[in-house]
């Protein structure tokens, strides 16, 4: 379990640091497009963050077809969001500290608010991912049975003939 949510912390801490280095370099560049660049840096980062819990989700239900059997993905996600909430903020102090480009609260703000913030960036966005995936996979199960259900219904021939000599 410790791997699980450690590597999706760690990958997602990295990624924030490099959003918000990229962030801090965009601004400074085209200062009146501030808004822009913070809005399509979010909706980067949460998109990457969908495509894993998506992947999460529909692993999962491939491995455990039975919903009571799967495993707290929440759990996993949760974790993982508060680790990279709070390394990705205190490393972006650390940067901050030597470039002043990049824009950074004081290391208490960053490692609670700014933390807190990326952890719901990381957790709300993965239960929507882990849900679709989920729900994707068990749909294709339920079509892959009624396929496979009408392919060997042994009474069908039966009722086939039946209904022919009526």
């Amino acid at each position: 379990m410790t791997a699980q949510w450690l590597t999706r912390g760690a990958v997602f801490a990295v990624f924030m640091v490099l959003i918000r280095v990229i962030q801090g370099l965009a601004i400074s560049v085209w200062e009146t497009h501030g808004t822009l660049i913070n809005i399509t840096l979010v909706l980067v980062f949460v998109a990457a963050v969908v495509v894993w819990a998506v992947t999460d989700g529909r692993g999962d239900a491939r491995r455990n077809p039975d919903p009571d059997r799967r495993e707290d993905l929440a759990m996993w996600w949760l974790l993982g969001g508060i680790f990279a909430g709070a390394v990705s903020g205190l490393v972006i102090w650390l940067i901050s500290l030597f470039n002043e480009g990049i824009y950074a609260a004081g290391v208490l703000a960053e490692l609670t608010t700014t933390a807190a913030f990326v952890a719901l960036l990381v957790f709300g966005p993965a239960m929507v991912g882990v849900f679709a995936g989920r729900l994707l996979m068990d749909r294709k199960e339920k079509e892959h049975a009624a396929l496979q259900q009408s392919d060997t219904d042994v009474f069908q021939a039966v009722q086939d003939e039946v209904d022919v000599t009526k």
